[in-house]
């Protein structure tokens, strides 16, 4: 397995291996004897042609360098080094492909015959770096630490028109970050792939891996060229991509033009720990040719300029982030979209990839209101904001919970929209309070009380949401790492709401850590849970929300929780992902080996995903069996002489809830302006009701009001005092709940507000 960087195109995407290939060999060895220049000073301008004459270099034993220990011939500390290795071609018509595999510290610029084929962290393609110029970037060897070099596709057009029947040179420049660094590595390997079954040359060494051949896929290809640079975590680099896809049910062949996107991308690796997988992640933004970032739909994903391509490695099923977002959508949530797609990086197959939304605010994704600059008063200034639980990273900005997580340490929450770089002393402050207040008002002594307790900050239907499907997948990073929310303007609701779903490839068994392969426990009993914040502990105090998480659960039980359900979707994706998977494991041969954190290694694919559905089989059922709370077989209310849906009863216990939130709901025979008026209309409605227990019944209901609310039968005109809901308790208005309206003659009317 190694890091792809680069490879040159021409007018098509991908012109790998036309012929067909028998074998390969190694053409040049790193432990073949090399000439070399130590860079004090400029070389001859002629140093990377054939004709040459490098009989004053210095000779010696490939790898060339220093520090580190990795270094046959150990040469003194230098900002630069040269090397050059002329080598035999015995028929140029046998070689259908060749590799450069290259293990260095930290930039280089590689030729063949006085041609650039390769080049990362240094200048730009086609200029000659001077022997003092350092790197752009670092870059550490990876063979001294157990790993294997870059890789470097050379383009089968370009390669024809450079080779030549005999005498042929490669020659390389090496650069150091500094000049008083300590190690410089140069090790270079370069193969050709055979089209006969002669044998030319050296056996390729022991890590070597063939490339892939890749023409064509059902999914959606994908193909980044990258100029010349390399991919880092940090800073962007600005190439090109180009997006092939022909629609679902049809082939997409590497031949084929850009369809659906052929533009400039900034891009950079993404991750934490997957940073240090093989296959990498990718965070990117759509350009347009001035640099500006560029809205564009990809896949048939709304406008966007901000994109993921996501490496599924250590999840070998490849779904549990597509499962996941897909249970998302049917619960009712914005969760990111996303569409499976093959990636080709410089010409190099990088296997099977999700391209996915980022989390941003907009009308399609995160709907609620931008938060401008100059909002820094009123109403405006409640929303929207978007924030994190997660790893804080350099340059990110976050405070510090008054209140530890479970296990007693410090609790951080992180700005993410708007940017916090931009963002005001005034509106960093108010969301920080909003917290704040929501924590305290938690774990304060009064916290079920409608009024002064939790219910005022949250929206406790999103919280249960995230309880129920971070427990469904016993998700090891759940409620402590990438754990989002966000909160709308008060006239919107206002409330904190949790979501959309993130980061799921460590759950459904997907770990040995924390009792992440056992289909038993809850997540927060587990030594991850320690970390996660108290809050859905605390919540799990009220009896009121145990019961409303307990309806949830049969609810999505009996629809998008359904075993059957599940277990269709897995086997449509996997009929889906049949051949694609195929060339995804040649590529990164894990199947049947370990990859941090696996419970389980199987096999074969199908090994994968009938673990992922026995472990999901067996964690419904124990939830099935563990979950807190009741929910009544009878939906509806408990008692109908105290909770009457006639407005002239007398007394509610308060159950009776209209709810248009996350649950279904019917409501017909509506003739009204649906604009949070009051209800002032008589006739007949159908009505989906939830109790206090979240359980659901379709009530018909017959209204009786007065014409105009605020007006006697004797036309006189009334004030309104008070508003108070039906056991007297004072509040405010309140969508979709029976209240009491009294006015100042004394009268009493009971009333609901719909939205």
């Amino acid at each position: 397995m190694r890091n792809i960087i680069l490879l040159f195109f021409l007018l098509f995407p991908c012109l790998l291996f036309s012929q067909s290939i028998n074998h390969w060999e190694t053409a040049v060895l790193e432990s073949d004897m090399w000439r070399y220049l130590e860079g004090n000073y400029e070389p001859d301008t002629n140093w990377r042609k054939i004709n040459f004459d490098d009989s004053n270099w210095l000779q010696g034993q490939g790898g060339i360098g220093c520090g580190d220990g990795d270094d046959s011939t150990i040469i003194n500390p230098v900002t630069s080094l040269y090397l050059r290795k002329t080598f035999t071609i015995v028929d140029t018509s046998d070689i259908a492909a060749a590799v450069l595999d290259i293990d260095y510290d930290d930039a280089f610029v590689a030729y063949l015959n006085n041609v650039e084929i390769a080049r990362v962290n240094v200048g730009i393609v086609g200029d000659h770096p001077a022997y003092n110029q350092t790197s752009s970037s670092l870059h550490e060897a990876q063979m001294y630490q157990g790993g294997n070099p870059d890789r470097f596709v050379i383009n089968n057009q370009i390669l024809k028109n450079i080779i030549l029947p005999g005498n042929n040179v490669l020659s390389l420049q090496f650069h150091n970050d500094n000049v008083n660094s300590s190690d410089l590595t140069a090790r270079v390997f370069f193969s050709f792939g055979i089209v006969s079954n002669n044998s030319n040359y050296n056996n390729t060494p022991s890590w070597f891996q063939a490339p892939l051949i890749f023409t064509s896929s059902n999914l959606p290809i994908v193909v980044i060229n990258t100029l010349g640079q390399a991919i880092v975590d940090d800073p962007r680099i600005v190439c090109d991509m180009g997006i092939i896809d022909n629609g679902f049910g049809n082939l997409n062949s590497i031949y084929d033009p850009f369809n659906d996107y052929n533009g400039k991308i900034s891009i950079e690796f993404r991750g934490s720990s997957s940073l240090y997988f093989d296959k990498k992640s990718y965070g990117l933004e759509t350009q347009d040719s001035l640099g500006n970032n560029n809205n564009v739909s990809l896949l048939g994903m709304p406008l966007e300029n901000d994109w993921i391509l996501y490496a599924p490695y250590s999840d070998k099923s490849l779904m549990r982030n597509f499962l996941t977002y897909n249970l998302g959508i049917k619960m009712g949530n914005y969760s990111p979209r996303t569409v499976f797609c093959e990636l080709i990086v410089n010409d190099e197959y990088n296997g099977v990839y999700i391209l996915t939304e980022k989390i941003k605010r907009d009308n399609d994704r995160v709907d609620i209101a931008k938060l401008d600059i100059d909002d820094l008063s009123g109403d405006s200034l409640t929303g929207g904001y978007i924030l994190k639980i997660d790893r804080t990273s350099p340059g990110g900005l976050y405070w510090t919970s008054n209140f530890p997580n479970i296990g007693g340490g410090s609790l951080d929450i992180q700005y993410c929209y708007p940017d916090p770089s931009v963002m005001l002393t005034e509106q960093l402050d108010y969301i920080e309070s909003f917290i704040d207040s929501f924590e305290y008002a938690l774990a304060g002594p009064n916290f079920t009380d409608s009024l002064i307790g939790y219910n005022k900050y949250i929206d406790v239907n999103s919280f249960i949401d995230l309880y129920l499907i971070n427990e469904l997948s016993k998700n090891i990073d759940g409620y402590r790492l990438s754990t989002y929310m966000y909160k709308d303007r008060n006239d919107n609701g206002g409330k904190l709401t949790m979501g959309p779903f993130w980061d799921y490839n460590l759950g459904f068994g997907n770990s040995e850590n924390c009792d992440g392969g056992i289909t038993s426990g809850w997540e927060v009993n587990t030594g991850c849970g320690y970390n996660n914040p108290f809050w859905f502990e605390r919540l799990l105090d009220d009896t009121t929300y145990q019961n409303k998480l307990k309806c949830r659960w049969e609810y999505l039980r009996e629809r998008c929780f359904h075993q059957d359900s599940i277990f269709n979707f897995i086997d449509s994706v996997a009929i889906y992902l049949n051949d694609a998977q195929e060339r995804n494991f040649q590529k990164w041969d894990i199947l049947g080996n370990y990859v941090w954190p696996n419970y389980y290694v199987g096999n074969t694919y199908q090994d994968e995903l009938q673990f992922l559905k026995n472990w999901i089989g067996g964690r419904l059922i124990w939830i099935d069996n563990n979950i807190p709370g009741n929910c009544y077989l009878v939906f509806g209310c408990m008692d109908p002489l105290s909770c009457n849906y006639n407005p002239l009863a007398n007394t509610d216990d308060g159950s009776c809830i209209y709810s248009t939130s996350s649950y279904d709901t019917l409501i017909s025979n509506i003739s009204i302006n649906w604009n949070g008026l009051i209800l002032n209309t008589s006739g007949d409605y159908s009505i989906t009701l939830f109790n206090s227990v979240g359980c659901d019944s379709i009530i018909n209901l017959n209204f009786t009001f007065n014409t105009v609310s605020a007006i006697d039968n004797n036309r006189n005109q009334k004030i309104l005092t008070k508003v108070t809901d039906i056991l007297g308790r004072e509040t405010n208005e309140i969508r979709n709940k029976f209240l009491l309206y009294k006015f100042d003659d004394g009268t009493v009317e009971k009333k609901i507000v719909l939205q």
